[in-house]
């Protein structure tokens, strides 16, 4: 995500991006608000770091490219989170 959003921006699009990432993993009923914007901006976090990997610029990608990867970052984390609690059958 793009440091110079402003904190408000950060927490919108990680909100957002929290809010879609648990509708696409099926893990909206268990989410509030605000787990959903702490998991969008820590997927932003996640999601820049691996694209940086990638040699992708994700500082000057503008508003859409970071929703999009807080949204990336987001649903990665909520995948592991459902991995490691999955319940054992």
């Amino acid at each position: 995500m793009a440091p110079q959003l402003g904190f408000i921006a950060w927490i919108i699009i990680g909100g957002l991006a929290g809010w879609i990432a648990s509708k696409i993993k099926g893990s909206d009923a268990q989410m509030g608000v605000l787990l959903n914007i702490v998991v969008g901006v820590i997927g932003g976090f996640l999601g820049g770091w691996l694209l940086s990997l990638f040699g992708v610029d994700v500082a000057g990608g503008g508003l859409w490219f970071s929703f999009f990867t807080c949204l990336i970052g987001a649903v990665i984390l909520l995948s592991i989170v459902q991995f490691f609690t999955r319940s054992k059958k």
